[in-house]
């Protein structure tokens, strides 16, 4: 038959495998999922995955958190950013940006 199952192509035939947004989100997970467990942290963010939504956008999943959890992450991203303030030297540059300015002529 001409209208055989097979010849058809459907847009619900779609695979996320098909997306550039699906292993941005996977990537972006494992990142994270990495940095966690570095943290000790694994254990506490039970629903971290990568998804896609209707369109095919890529998301990260990290779902519900205890208090604690929450009042963890808050400190780590603290202390990170207080980190990143007190590596600038006396001109306010970041060790990144005075990388470059050494490594120009």
């Amino acid at each position: 038959m001409g209208d055989d199952a097979a010849d058809r192509h459907d847009a619900a035939d779609w695979s996320p495998l098909d997306s550039d947004g699906w292993y941005a989100a996977r990537n972006a997970t494992t990142a994270l999922r990495d940095a966690l467990i570095r943290a000790g942290m694994e254990k506490d963010f039970p629903y971290l995955r990568a998804d896609l939504n209707a369109f095919g956008h890529g998301l990260v999943e990290l779902g519900r958190v205890s208090p604690a959890t929450a009042e963890h992450l808050a400190e780590l991203l603290r202390l990170a950013l207080s980190s990143a303030t007190e590596e600038r030297d006396e001109r306010g540059r970041a060790p990144e940006e005075r990388q470059e300015t050494e490594r120009k002529p």
